[in-house]
């Protein structure tokens, strides 16, 4: 029996919930950042279908593999056979969502956008509220498909609100939406402040010698490799730790060195166990396009963590953390010394400025101000609700 329909039955909704449907480029089980944050806090007053981009296998039908990863989160993932064409792929994620949106009893529907390229199965559905999290400007990131770009402004004609990662890419955006608002990345202040605390050592770690200087996240286009080695090289006496997955990159052309760490991915909530074993957190990223927007959720991660934090010119790392005096920046021509410097730092000595400046800060409050944005959009259209029977 094909799976989506068997829906009916395994999806589990209290009847007349609001819906939330996020169309995602990035797998929920990837790496825990924007969207398991916000949407999380969001199924606490929608039940959340989070449907993914489809995974090609070996299998003679397609179908759907559906997932709770947490209460009121169900993970929707197409299983499409190998070969399976653009046109085709589009078409069967088409039907299933008709069937999930039909099966599930709901009051309103919203739609939720991480990725434009969704629109080409989604389109024809009247959404109540749609929303555009623009986390980042995907157009200039390696392998971006090449319809992205017009879908997106696609998108931001059908979108009734709009939210961003950052300032920066609030700035570019602006004059694209009347009702478009910047959230740049927040933090779980008390998840990192475990990291403060004392508390055992992960065992693949346990043997790297000090001083550590760490990093953590998502391996690939946007990571100054160049300089790591840089770095690894001129200061032999120090251990660099790199966590994470690595993508859209060939692992071969990573930098190899007796004092170069390559950890691979871990658990959101195992970062703690490592972080607090550091004594500098850096953050080297290329400045290049697929950059130049970003804002990146480990800068106040490593700040509530306790740890110094050096990082590449991204522009709003500057105009935020680095002009509280919060961070340092550092390129080519002065990482060492920039690093050096933050090593011989107490680590206590910016804590009181790193608490005040966070304590406003929380990814419940951004949630929060997105639901009431939400809200009012909602309240300034009058739509007939989606319906279909199963």
């Amino acid at each position: 029996m094909d799976a989506a329909i068997r829906i009916q039955t395994t999806v589990k909704a209290r009847k007349e919930q609001d819906l939330l449907i996020c169309f995602s480029h990035l797998r929920w089980n990837f790496v825990y950042q924007r969207p398991q944050h916000i949407l999380t806090r969001a199924s606490k007053e929608h039940q959340i279908v989070y449907f993914e981009e489809p995974v090609f296998e070996e299998c003679s039908h397609s179908s759907v593999r559906f997932c709770d990863v947490a209460p009121g989160i169900r993970v929707a993932t197409p299983l499409l056979p190998i070969g399976t064409s653009p046109a085709r792929a589009d078409a069967i994620q088409r039907r299933y969502l008709d069937r999930i949106i039909a099966s599930t009893p709901h009051a309103q529907l919203t739609a939720w956008y991480y990725t434009p390229m969704a629109l080409r199965f989604s389109a024809h559905v009247n959404f109540d509220v749609c929303v555009y999290d623009c986390m980042d400007e995907l157009a200039a990131f390696k392998n971006a498909p090449a319809q992205l770009a017009l879908l997106e402004r696609t998108l931001f004609e059908r979108a009734d609100v709009v939210f961003t990662g950052g300032l920066s890419l609030f700035e570019a955006k602006r004059c694209q939406h009347r009702a478009i608002y910047p959230f740049p990345s927040s933090i779980d202040v008390n998840h990192f402040h475990k990291a403060r605390a004392p508390g055992e050592e992960p065992a693949d770690q346990l043997a790297i010698p000090h001083p550590r200087v760490g990093f953590f996240g998502v391996i690939d286009e946007r990571l100054d490799i160049d300089l790591v080695a840089q770095a690894s090289s001129t200061m032999p006496d120090v251990h660099f730790v790199m966590l994470g997955p690595v993508v859209k990159i060939d692992p071969d052309i990573l930098p190899k060195a007796n004092n170069l760490h390559w950890l691979g991915s871990k658990a959101y909530k195992e970062l703690p166990a490592y972080l607090r074993h550091w004594d500098v957190g850096w953050m080297p990223f290329a400045l290049n396009e697929a950059t130049r927007f970003i804002s990146p959720t480990k800068t106040p991660e490593f700040l509530a963590a306790g740890l110094p934090v050096v990082s590449t010119a991204i522009v709003d790392v500057v105009r935020s953390y680095a002009a509280a005096g919060l961070v340092d920046i550092a390129d080519a021509e002065d990482i060492e010394a920039k690093l050096r410097s933050a090593l011989a730092q107490p680590r206590e000595m910016r804590l009181p400025a790193v608490d005040a400046y966070l304590a406003n800060m929380s990814w419940q409050r951004t949630w929060d101000a997105m639901a009431a944005h939400i809200r009012k959009a909602s309240a300034s259209k009058k739509v007939v609700p989606f319906r279909r029977s199963a």
